[in-house]
């Protein structure tokens, strides 16, 4: 059987040896010395990871998610030992020879990402309109919200108005939306040191029916995750935030602030490179 070198991750060399299991079929996860830095490594059927293979096997959902949670968990392992630089799922290459002279070759944005990301950890907050609460008042002089109207309208100024009420609603419901994001980021921003805005979940991911309008990572020291929850439980009793519910999780390894894109990859025969 053929295998190529799966790689999960880069740190600092000199960090604690790691018991994961990795993917299946393959060898145990090991270190490969890469002069001042060390990559987390795996020797896998170089078959199953072929461009198509792969391309296949990710067309199954469990599958995939199978591949992603064992990225994860080794990922995991290594950045429980030292700052580490997660590289995205199934990178890989035909040999450890290949792996040296690409990952050698990046050895320099390496090593700022991991300096970026020393003792520091990720951690999501997300912010939701809790679609069962009224939206919040409009301020003196914006006017009051309608009555509610019948199905039809009976005259043409009727159904003007009406649209104009639904315009209104729409308005304000953006409106405290952007103000709610706006306070969250802005006091997590004073314990965290950089930040990244996600693309907002829908339901179909979420599971809920309540808007998400926020999603964002933030890269705290780790020293100062006690700061944050404080900050955090803080803003769930803002009464500026009525109707809005703050979730956060982790700590997580920072991926946000240690993406290193590399610009060799699988061949284009389909082989690792």
């Amino acid at each position: 059987m053929t295998f190529a070198t799966y790689v999960y991750a880069v740190r600092r060399t000199g960090g604690p040896e790691i018991h994961s299991p990795g993917h299946d079929g393959g060898g145990p996860v090991r270190l490969l010395p890469l002069g001042s830095l060390t990559a987390v490594v795996q020797d896998v059927p170089a078959a199953e990871f072929t461009e198509e293979a792969l391309r296949q096997r990710f067309t199954d959902r469990l599958d995939l998610e199978r591949c992603a949670r064992t990225h994860h968990r080794v990922v995991s392992a290594a950045a429980a030992g030292a700052a580490t630089v997660p590289l995205p799922l199934a990178t890989l290459y035909a040999n450890d020879v290949r792996t040296r002279v690409v990952l050698e070759e990046h050895a320099e944005r390496l090593s700022e990402a991991l300096h970026r990301v020393a003792g520091h950890v990720e951690w999501a907050v997300k912010v939701h309109r809790d679609t069962a609460l009224p939206l919040p008042e409009p301020e003196a002089g914006a006017g009051t919200p309608a009555a509610p109207a019948p199905d039809e309208p009976a005259t043409g100024r009727e159904y003007l108005a009406r649209v104009r009420d639904r315009r209104a609603t729409r308005e304000r419901r953006q409106e405290s939306a952007l103000d709610a994001v706006d306070l969250v980021d802005r006091v997590v921003r004073t314990v965290a040191v950089a930040a990244v805005r996600r693309p907002l979940h829908g339901v179909e991911l979420t599971g809920r029916e309540r808007p998400q309008v926020m999603n964002g990572a933030y890269l705290v020291p780790r020293d100062d995750e006690r700061l944050l929850t404080a900050a955090l439980d803080t803003l769930r009793q803002d009464p500026r935030l009525t109707g809005f519910a703050v979730e956060a999780s982790g700590p997580w390894v920072p991926y946000s602030f240690a993406s290193v894109v590399l610009t060799e990859g699988a061949g284009r025969d389909g082989a690792p490179a």
